[in-house]
């Protein structure tokens, strides 16, 4: 088997990133399909965005995360300054090490940035972001209509208990 390869994302990744996020809500862990207009207005194209790599075995896109900062009256509540996650994964291609693998690129680059603080807010249906966010140490923070925000804490000074 072609081994797994993880690279920044290229312009004419669109209809792949749209691939996978398709294959996602077939499986019925997203809400909506999405179009490769979509895909470079979410991810490609953003102003925002810090990273976003893509795992690929052998020409094959199997997922990609994102990583970008809040924008002011962004959707997801979360806090100018802070960073912003998305993680993608194909189901035939889950449970494979993709995630942490693409967390690791992601979290260097989150770090490079400078950044203190990443949100991942999660869908309350989607079990398996559950799962992923906690094992890659984030932690939920607050709730919000149909989702539940988890945090991850870079800065030593963030993660310690303030006695003010």
């Amino acid at each position: 088997m072609t081994e797994i390869t993880l690279r920044p994302a290229r312009p004419d990744d669109a209809a792949d990133l749209a691939a996978v996020q398709n294959a996602i809500f077939d499986a019925g862990l997203r809400k909506t399909g999405v179009d490769e207009d979509r895909m470079r207005a979410l991810y490609l194209d953003h102003p925002n965005t810090i990273r976003l790599t893509v795992a690929d075995r052998g020409g094959r896109v199997l997922g990609f995360q994102w990583l970008g900062t809040a924008w002011p009256g962004n959707e997801y509540g979360v806090t100018l300054g802070w960073g912003m996650i998305g993680t993608h994964i194909r189901p035939d291609a889950g449970r494979s090490g993709i995630g942490r693998r693409l967390f690791a690129e992601t979290l260097a680059a989150a770090q490079r940035a400078g950044l203190a603080h990443i949100d991942a807010s999660i869908g309350d249906d989607n079990a398996p972001a559950f799962a992923y966010y906690q094992a890659m140490g984030f932690r939920p923070y607050r709730k919000s209509e149909g989702r539940t925000p988890h945090r991850l804490d870079l800065s030593p000074l963030s993660a310690a208990p303030h006695n003010h």
